[in-house]
Order: C-alpha cells, then sequence, then structure tokens
C-alpha cells in the first residue's frame, strides 16, 4: 500500500456529474475490466432492482452498459440509476485499487443528481433509498420535459444581473404562455435557463431591451426535465417527494466529509436536514458557480471528477481557466492595469468579480482528473494496491456539453 498517496494527490475535491443527454461514458469499458467489472457489476445490479422495484417494469443496466446502449429521455429513469451506480462504483475503484478515501478529499459536491451521489457517498444515505427520493417523480419530469427546451445565457460583456434575469423571467410567466426560469448559475456571465413551449424564444426577443450590448442566448435543442425550477410545481413535484421524504430511512448522520450544496451554495448538511435541502433541490436553481469558487479558495490542487463522461464542471473550469489565462498573459504583454487589459481582452465580467475573488487566479494551476479516464489508463498487477499518480498524469476534460441536472 502506497503511503505518500495523499501527499502525491495534495488537497482534493471530488465532483459528482448530474444527468446529460449522453450517460454511459466509458462505463462498458469499466464493466469488461477484469478488476473493475465486478465492482461496476454489483453497483449497476443493485440500482437496476432498485428502478425495477420503484418504476413496476424489469428493468437490467447491466445489460444496457454491456450493449453500450445510451439512455434516452424515454428512459430517464434508467439513466438516474446508471450514473449514480457508476459513480460509486468508480469511488469504490479508486479506493480499493488506489488506496484514496473519500474521507480524505478536502471538499466534495455534485451537480444535480451528483449531490444525491454525494449523500450516498458520505454516508447520509443508502443508495436505493437516495435513488427511490429521484424515481418516484421520474415520470413527471419526462412528462413535462417534453415542453422544455434550454438557454444558455451569457455575458461577454459585464456581469449578468441575476434579478434581471428572474425579472424578465417572471414577465414571460405572467402571459400566460409557459413557465421560464433560471436552472443553474454556472458563473457570474452564464445562467441555464429551462422554458416551457415558446418561452426561450420569447426571452431571446425580449432579452435586448433588458440588458446591455454583448448578452447573448444560445438555445439548446434537446428536451430537459425541468428540475432545479419551478417548472416542478405543475405536478407537486416538491410535496411529493418531501412526503416521501418523512419515511426515508437515513439522514440522521452528517455528512463524513462534509458535502457542499450546489442548493444552498454553502456545507450546510448537518445530522436532520437533509431531508429539507432535498426538497429545495427539486425547484432550487444550482449555484455550480459558489462551488467553483469554493474549490479555488479552499486550496484545492487536483478536482477529481467521478462518473460516466463527467462534461459540465470541467467545462465550466476549463473555461474560467481559459479566461483566467488570457487575462494574466494580456497583463504581462501590455503591461496594462488589469482594468484597462480586461477591456482589451473583452472580458470585463472577470475583471468586476476579481479585485473580492482573487483566488480565481488559481484557476490555471488547479489539475483535473476524469476519474474513468485515469482508471483505464492503469497498468494493474494481478494483486494490487498501488500509488496514486501524481495530478500532472491526468487525462484531459473531454469536450463540452451542458447537461441541465
Amino acid at each position: 500500500m502506497a503511503t505518500n498517496s495523499r501527499d502525491r494527490f495534495g488537497p482534493t475535491a471530488v465532483a459528482f456529474r448530474g444527468y446529460n443527454v449522453a450517460n454511459l461514458g466509458r462505463s462498458s469499458e469499466l464493466l469488461a475490466h477484469r478488476l473493475y467489472g465486478p465492482i461496476l457489476e454489483r453497483y449497476l445490479s443493485e440500482a437496476g432492482q432498485t428502478c425495477s422495484d420503484v418504476m413496476e417494469r424489469q428493468v437490467d443496466l447491466i445489460e444496457r452498459v454491456r450493449e453500450n446502449r445510451e439512455t434516452t429521455l424515454e428512459t430517464y429513469d434508467e439513466a438516474l440509476c446508471l450514473i449514480v451506480a457508476a459513480e460509486l462504483a468508480q469511488l469504490e475503484m479508486l479506493e480499493e485499487f488506489f488506496d484514496f478515501s473519500l474521507k480524505r478529499a478536502r471538499m466534495v459536491f455534485g451537480y444535480s443528481l451528483g449531490e444525491l451521489t454525494a449523500l450516498i457517498a458520505a454516508g447520509v444515505y443508502e443508495m436505493q433509498h437516495a435513488l427511490k427520493f429521484a424515481l418516484v417523480v421520474a415520470d413527471d419530469c419526462v412528462d413535462l420535459a417534453h415542453t422544455v427546451t434550454m438557454g444558455v445565457l451569457f455575458s461577454r460583456g459585464p456581469l449578468l444581473d441575476v434579478d434581471d434575469v428572474k425579472r424578465l423571467c417572471l414577465r414571460i410567466n405572467a402571459e400566460g404562455a409557459g413557465v421560464i426560469a433560471i436552472s443553474s448559475i454556472l458563473a457570474p456571465n452564464t445562467v441555464l435557463l429551462l422554458g416551457q413551449h415558446g418561452t426561450i424564444d420569447r426571452f431571446g426577443k425580449l432579452m435586448h431591451d433588458v440588458f446591455p450590448k454583448r448578452v447573448y442566448l444560445r438555445k439548446n435543442s434537446q428536451h430537459w426535465p425541468p428540475l432545479h425550477t419551478p417548472l416542478v410545481w405543475q405536478r407537486n413535484i416538491p410535496n411529493r417527494a418531501g412526503a416521501l421524504a418523512h419515511t426515508l430511512p437515513g439522514g440522521f448522520t452528517k455528512p463524513d466529509p462534509p458535502v457542499f450544496s450546489l442548493v444552498t451554495g454553502s456545507t450546510s448538511y448537518n445530522d436532520f436536514n437533509s431531508r429539507e435541502i432535498l426538497m429545495q433541490w427539486m425547484d432550487h436553481p444550482q449555484r455550480l458557480w459558489d462551488a467553483i469558487y469554493e474549490t479555488l479558495a479552499s486550496g484545492i490542487e487536483t478536482v477529481i471528477h467521478v462518473g460516466p463522461a463527467p462534461n459540465l464542471i470541467p467545462a465550466t473550469f476549463n473555461r474560467l481557466r481559459d479566461n483566467v489565462q488570457a487575462q494574466l498573459t494580456g497583463n504581462s504583454l501590455n503591461k496594462m492595469g488589469l482594468r484597462a487589459m480586461a477591456r482589451a481582452a473583452g472580458r470585463p465580467w472577470l475583471t468586476a468579480v476579481l479585485p473580492s475573488r482573487t483566488a480565481l487566479l488559481r484557476a490555471p494551476a488547479v489539475e483535473h482528473i476524469i476519474l474513468e479516464d485515469w482508471l483505464l489508463k492503469q497498468p494493474l498487477p494481478t494483486t494490487v494496491q498501488v500509488a496514486v499518480p501524481a495530478a500532472d498524469e491526468a487525462a484531459p476534460a473531454q469536450g463540452e456539453t451542458t447537461g441541465s441536472s
């Protein structure tokens, strides 16, 4: 067993991905692996059985992964179970073969569904119980999703005023043609919107009267379950999930390690309040930017991205890194003040943030490990417990895709 794996990783954050349009990643390769396969198969079997019991139909996640059959919106329930099973299995692979325990992490967080996985991994709930919390409302989420599209609102100029975004959403809602709301705050210049029917297009037509120039809206062609927005009120989803939470086993253990919640934007979980936060998880926007900043401010040197083909969190870190690097390079080459240099570089939103949040300057120095890629690169002997390699041996983050839950 390696005695210096902690030192080689340095201060570490563990980040769990959420639901996306593609959810298999390299799970079929892990399932076929002589050492990893039995671990993943065990988790897939348990999660598949939970899905079968709750949804009252036969679900075989092992066969889906073995055949590399991607999930669809219509198999949203299977996707939820597959992602959580894959994330927990990857963690166990890392612990069993590479002497890394989640309790060693300085920070743990998850985007959307990933927060449920984080609570399971931190000992608050067992997998089958946490999955039930999401599965009982899965069908209604899918029904709502058929009329819901995503818009990515971003600024290449000043900071986005989130209150102005909310006001415009409420004005559109009051027109009675559908509901639109913020589902995630990715950065001070970027939010994700989810809207019914034509509300995303309506937002695009009205936004130029509200926001300054260089604020743009990019429409996503996919349909999305509208978790983390008030759209779920239409099916009483938070209340129904809350009613289930009354009898949900577990939830009386403080997370170990602490879990940073994207619902509250802080390390909020104690030994009894997880049910309350999970109800808010249903209809409150995801505060990813708070987790990004906290990661940098707490001195994290390595972020381990857990799950099948994680992309949203790595892509957000990558964008920040690129912006900061351009900021620093421009300052060095032109010998200008930070504010003037930022205007030249075209990112005044970052200039507005940096004076009070200088920890963002650490973004280029943080290493990122896509765990499934890293695991599949390691040469493993028959009997193993080997040292975790330095973070600079990690696989690069994969291409960017924006997901909602």
